[in-house]
């Protein structure tokens, strides 16, 4: 049995919406948004309201309730503050609590950082996918700065040029016209190349991996119960005998 695409495609479906979370949460500390006005209000608790569904039905279906909740501590957090907002944000113009407010906000960030964690880290250490990412990171850096050098540009609008270039998408807006910045988009073009390869062939082996574990395990549980069976109907043989030889 391999695993369903519909179990896959609501996994990266959470994810998604935990990252949109994080980044709305950062956003409304930054005061770049705010979380208590539409649209943002109901994108925010529309999300929090998934995350609650999601783990109210996860433990009900699932068969050890106390393992369930030490391994979805983050979950948990991030489902929390749902309700609290609603009942401090009533009472906020007159006891001044939109501060707490703010607090419950963070641990709700912590929860998404923490969901989004638990989601892709195993994918993360796939092929070593996770060593690549951090190299690929720093080669960024490296070239941005380079270019922001030889270039006299800023180091902003140098790391939006090095990203442009690494993801191949090119606009065109920023080109090298010196040697040093040529060769650094030379590296950015190479490592750019290899991200999205080693990244396809990642998520083929996560996937893969993913399923083959799946099915092992199920393999398991009939073995065991094969087991299990094994042992009645020796019993059972054995008290036979017993009673035959009487």
């Amino acid at each position: 049995m391999h695993q369903k695409p519909i179990v896959v495609i609501y996994d990266c479906f959470i994810v998604i919406l935990a990252l949109a979370s994080i980044l709305l949460v950062v956003l409304d500390f930054t005061k770049t948004i705010n979380l208590n006005v539409k649209p943002w209000f109901f994108v925010d608790n529309g999300i929090l309201l998934i995350f609650t569904i999601d783990y109210f039905a996860r433990l009900i279906v699932s068969k050890n309730k106390w393992s369930f909740f030490k391994h979805n501590i983050f979950d948990l957090l991030a489902i929390l503050p749902f309700y609290s907002v609603f009942s401090f944000f009533r009472f906020a113009r007159v006891f001044r609590i939109m501060r707490l407010v703010r607090a419950f906000r963070f641990v709700r960030l912590i929860g998404f950082v923490g969901k989004v964690q638990k989601y892709s880290s195993s994918f993360l250490k796939t092929n070593g996918f996770i060593y690549l990412v951090w190299v690929s990171i720093a080669i960024l850096v490296l070239s941005a700065t380079l270019y922001s050098l030889a270039e006299n540009v800023s180091w902003g609008e140098s790391f939006w040029w090095a990203i442009a270039t690494a993801t191949t998408v090119g606009y065109g807006d920023i080109s090298p016209h010196t040697l040093v910045g040529k060769f650094a988009a030379v590296l950015l073009m190479m490592v750019g190349i290899g991200i999205i390869g080693s990244l396809t062939s990642a998520m083929t082996t996560f996937f893969t991996k993913k399923e083959n574990e799946d099915h092992s395990s199920k393999i398991y549980r009939k073995l065991e119960m094969i087991e299990s069976e094994n042992k009645d109907l020796k019993k059972q043989l054995n008290r036979l005998e017993k009673e035959l030889k009487k």
